[in-house]
């Protein structure tokens, strides 16, 4: 018993909640279950995993925070340059902020402690290291954990509907 992907009537993410939660919505006739878990909650109530709401609702955009965590995650924890897992990771800007290189999605990546001192106050062309794939900003912080939760091998049900998992 975990968490359950929220959707909106028009079958577009918007959230994960609790499966307490969710089973109280469906329960109360908010939402309909679209995808169950093999074990009964009561009698002939199947414990959901995605569930869609009846009723549309608008939901302004929320952006995902710069942090290291966030960049880690992003990248899989893995160095840019040289596709090193492992503990000895860092932060690395793409343009030096010593040439004016800014705090941005598009402009930090991960990368390990050698790779990062090798490549030191130069661009990756400079330094001759090319990047494993081109930073960019995730889509929304509700697709960034949803993928999350996929990738760890939970939820696989939740594929169909978060597009890019």
């Amino acid at each position: 018993m975990g968490h359950v992907l929220v959707l909106n009537a028009s079958y577009e993410p918007l959230n994960i909640t609790s499966w307490r939660r969710a089973a109280v919505m469906v329960l109360k006739g908010k939402a309909e279950g679209l995808e169950h878990e093999d074990h009964e909650l009561r009698a002939e109530f199947f414990l959901p995993t995605v569930i869609r709401l009846r009723q549309f609702v608008r939901v302004p955009f929320k952006e995902l925070p710069l942090t290291r965590r966030n960049v880690f995650q992003r990248d899989r924890h893995t160095c840019q340059y040289c596709a090193y897992k492992g503990e000895q990771l860092s932060i690395d800007h793409v343009i030096p902020r010593s040439r004016g290189g800014q705090d941005t999605w598009e402009n930090v990546i991960t990368a390990c402690i050698r790779c990062n001192v090798r490549k030191g106050n130069r661009t990756p062309k400079e330094a001759d290291m090319p990047m494993a794939s081109v930073p960019r900003r995730p889509a929304s912080t509700l697709y960034f954990e949803a993928t999350r939760q996929i990738r760890n091998g939970r939820y696989a049900e939740w594929r169909k509907y978060v597009i890019g998992a």
